[in-house]
């Protein structure tokens, strides 16, 4: 079954009578940590596997979406390790330049300070002060949750290394004019005074409210609706379609503009949607990115109307005004003079707001870094559509070329003090000068940096490949590049995987950052609700860690991993996967009291029981059913499979099935002893990846090897019995179906009931007293009368249950039963008789008639011979 390269000791089958994940986790990961079994050799001959970590913000702790993607990383890696592999998951975190600088600037708030009574270098050394002191809080956390990282490779986005690979794709990037300077309409935080990203603007819904404004006089006027009325200080044309005839004649004549003393164009433009409100949209250019690509279509002049605070500049009566109150400031004199058409309050409608401080973002007309993606856009999809890379699951692969097929210019510059500042200097006489890591910056009265910083997914794009070494030419890079595997969730495959994708190929030559891009869902609340402090459903992985182990909480989130989906937890769930931890325990500790082994060969198939070769040959089919489904990344499958065959058929029938074999000693007891050492072998084997630490326990227990870490996986050995599979399946049918019945009866299953067993002429009668033993089923003995017979597969199971059945209560449940199985007999066979049916139906539906009326055939046959059974009223 598995090839053990490591020498066993004696095995010691000493175990505590009860699992206690606190007494074993913490000391175990240490353990393995300074035994070096999670450092990666870049000098190895072994295939290299590498997963490299999503980086989590330097400032945040382990949440749920951390342990759900962290338990699939470690999974996958645990795994090829195991599978021969030089496997690296390499970890790191981001420098996180909003969310640090914000936690810095919030403390020295404290002091009744700012940034700026810092200045600039002080304050970036506090932050770095700030960063050795409460960073990394979440690297700790991992250690908890079972991470097999690789720390001596640990990595930060501000590191030397990393800082001097952003800096060279910078120049290289500037040199090559993919990176520009321009006038753009940028997202824009006033409180936090920066640039932000799209996926740091978080969208709800505010009440606000819908102004209809006319704009000019009489017959010529219009009307145009807005949410920010404040902004038409800055409008400098009204749109409308060029096919709308409503307003043909006033195309290309100028409106007067209320509250101003300006005029401004009538204009025609397609982006204008005829049929929505009147037809007419006020146009911002300076204050609105759809308004701003207007305004560049018709040569119109851009009027910034507000400062970085969100304050008024325009002069006049507004001059000074918030904007919120300018825009009640506004509203209240259109109204005065009448121009106020309609007013909708309130008005349910999608706002943008800053994710760290919940400002409403301004769209605002800003002199800014970015990156020109059209190139590097189209690399980046052409490495999907031609399979350099695949995105799993394939249905995501829309999503992901909807993104990079229509990519906009990438804002990279930040108005922030902590990040990486952009490397270019600006001369006394306009010069500008981009400088490479290893070139001088120009010097001298006049030459300034720019005081920009660079978005930190700019940084994060480079992790690939940069936590490996580059630019130079490291025996990481050589070893671990391209990297195997990205798992990330589906909600950052725009902002994350696309950079990675378009500076990978653009910095390695056409060669991929990852092969594969496994995506996964969200991790939600067990109602499939947003996990969110508003609603008080916010789950600290810890707590589930302190009070269940971690490998129950690992193993409840893989259990609900379906690939790009979301993932609903919930503590029951977490309790279920703990009882499922301690069940491997126990039933481990009953195989080692009961002499399980795995020293010498398996014996031949000859000497084995048919329960023997049943479980072989399905623990067989589990290795390859596993394989196939971490091939697939289907965790939630996976882990499935493995608690069925753990809980169901090693625990609940081998085990129990062999106890009689146990119990008798001899020759087929210690070859049962055995089987079931390499049973439960391989099955701690293949459960490793996803619940390290009980595992680890009861293998080292077990087989006296050092570490299931460095174990070898299991191999699918081609063993398969069918005829015991089909034999042992005989023997569960019978003991299911007396169960049922005695549970009908209200029998508790450890009550022990008189039975009579005809078993001649079947599979069943090598297994009585197993049957016997499972089913709590005693000799008839003299003094037996059957209540109830019945009958199985062949079989005949009389039960003596004087005093303990009501006959007449299961008379009629039985007839009941039968006048079911009669009339789904009589529906079955109309619809064969149906010679216009049979000549249309498809042959499987003709086929799953046909086994409906074999089955009610059968369900009649028995339920008469139990009805035959019973004895007289």
């Amino acid at each position: 079954m598995t090839e053990n390269t490591q020498t066993p000791s004696a095995p010691n089958s000493e175990l505590p009578t009860q699992y206690a994940p606190a007494e074993v986790e913490g000391k175990l990961y240490e353990r393995w940590v300074e035994r070096g079994y999670f450092t990666a050799d870049a000098a190895s001959e072994k295939p290299a596997y590498t997963i490299v970590i999503p980086p989590p913000n330097v400032t945040g702790s382990l949440h749920l979406g951390h342990a759900f993607q962290h338990t699939l990383m470690d999974a996958l890696t645990r795994r090829k390790r195991m599978q021969g592999f030089e496997s690296l998951w390499l970890p790191g975190m981001d420098h996180a330049g909003i969310a640090t600088q914000n936690k810095v600037e919030q403390q020295l708030a404290e002091e009744g300070k700012s940034r700026h009574d810092l200045g600039r270098e002080e304050f970036v050394e506090r932050v770095w002060q700030w960063k050795d002191e409460y960073g990394g809080k979440i690297l700790g956390q991992m250690r908890r949750l079972g991470d097999g990282v690789d720390w001596s490779r640990e990595r930060f986005t501000m590191d030397e290394g990393l800082s001097k690979a952003v800096q060279t794709i910078f120049k290289k990037l500037y040199d090559d004019e993919l990176i520009y300077r321009a006038e753009r309409i940028i997202n824009w935080c006033p409180r936090c005074l920066t640039a932000i990203s799209d996926i740091e603007v978080e969208y709800q819904e505010d009440a606000g409210e819908l102004v209809s404004i006319r704009y000019g006089e009489g017959e010529d006027s219009l009307v145009v609706a807005t949410t920010r009325a404040e902004t038409m200080l800055g409008d400098t044309a009204i749109a409308v379609h060029p096919d709308d005839e409503r307003y043909k004649h006033l195309v290309g004549r100028l409106i007067k503009l209320p509250l101003t003393d300006r005029s401004i164009p009538v204009v025609a433009d397609a982006h204008v949607d005829p049929e929505f409100g009147t037809g007419c949209v006020k146009v911002t250019p300076a204050h609105d990115p759809n308004d701003f690509a207007i305004g560049q279509r018709h040569n119109l002049p851009n009027m910034t109307i507000m400062d970085e605070h969100g304050v008024i500049t325009v002069h006049g009566p507004f001059l000074g005004l918030d904007r919120f109150e300018a825009r009640s400031a506004v509203v209240g004199a259109l109204r005065e003079q009448g121009r106020i058409v309609a007013e909708k309050r309130p008005y349910l409608h999608s706002v943008g707001h800053c994710s760290r401080c919940s400002t409403t973002v301004e769209p605002r007309l800003s002199l800014q870094w970015w990156v020109k993606v059209e190139t590097l856009a189209k690399a980046a999809g052409d490495a999907v559509r031609d399979g350099r890379v695949a995105i799993h699951p394939v249905e995501m692969e829309k999503r992901y070329f909807d993104w990079v097929d229509n990519l906009n210019d990438w804002c990279i510059s930040r108005q922030l003090w902590w990040g990486h500042r952009i490397p270019v200097w600006y001369g006394p006489d306009g010069e500008v000068v981009c400088v490479g890591p290893d070139e001088e910056a120009p010097s001298g009265e006049g030459w300034t940096q720019d005081t920009d910083v660079l978005d930190t997914w700019f940084s994060s794009g480079l992790w690939p490949f940069s936590t490996l070494g580059w630019p130079e030419k490291t025996p990481d890079l050589a070893k671990f590049y391209s990297t195997d595997v990205l798992v990330t969730g589906h909600d950052i495959i725009f902002f994350w995987v696309a950079r990675m994708m378009m500076f990978g190929l653009y910095a390695m030559d056409g060669e991929v950052p990852f092969k594969t891009i496994a995506l996964t869902g969200l991790v939600r609340d067990e109602r499939g609700k947003k996990m969110s402090k508003s609603f008080g459903n916010v789950v600290d992985p810890l707590d589930w860690m302190d009070k269940y182990g971690s490998d129950a909480v690992r193993f409840t989130l893989a259990k609900g991993a379906n690939p790009g989906t979301d993932v609903p937890i919930g503590e029951d769930w977490v309790q279920a996967s703990s009882k499922f931890a301690n069940k491997i325990w126990n039933a481990t500790r009953f195989a080692l009291m009961n002499g399980a082994t795995i020293e010498g060969e398996l014996p031949p198939a000859e000497q084995l029981s048919a329960t023997d070769r049943w479980i072989l040959s399905r623990l067989n089919k589990t290795v390859a059913q596993v394989d196939g489904y971490y091939e697939d990344f289907q965790f939630s499958k996976l882990s499935e499979a493995l608690y069925h065959f753990a809980w169901d058929e090693v625990f609940d029938w081998y085990v129990e099935l062999s106890k009689t074999t146990f119990f008798a000693g001899g020759e087929q007891a210690k070859v049962s002893s055995r089987v079931l050492g390499e049973v439960i072998d391989v099955m701690l084997r293949l459960l490793h990846p996803v619940v390290p630490f009980v595992t680890e326990t009861l293998w080292t227990t077990l087989t006296g090897g050092e570490s299931l870490v460095i174990a070898d996986w299991p191999k699918d050995s081609g063993f398969r019995d069918e005829a015991a599979e089909a034999e042992i399946e005989g023997v569960q049918n019978l003991v299911r179906e007396v169960r049922r019945f005695r549970k009908e009866q209200g029998l508790d299953d450890k009550q022990k009931v008189p039975a009579r067993l005809d078993l001649s002429g079947t599979a069943l009668a090598a297994h009585e007293a197993a049957i016997r033993q499972v089913l709590r089923l005693q000799p008839e003995g003299d003094a037996f009368s059957a209540s109830a017979t019945l009958p199985v597969g062949g079989a005949t199971v009389a039960l003596d249950l004087s005093g303990t059945i009501d006959v007449e209560a299961e008379r009629k449940r039985l007839t009941k039963d039968l006048g079911a199985a009669e009339k789904e007999k009589q529906q079955a066979e109309a619809k064969l008789a149906n010679e216009a049916f049979i000549a249309k139906a498809p042959d499987n539906v003709v086929d799953k008639i046909k086994g409906r009326l074999a089955k009610a055939e059968a369900d009649i046959a028995r339920i008469q011979a139990q009805l035959a059974g019973l004895p007289a009223a």
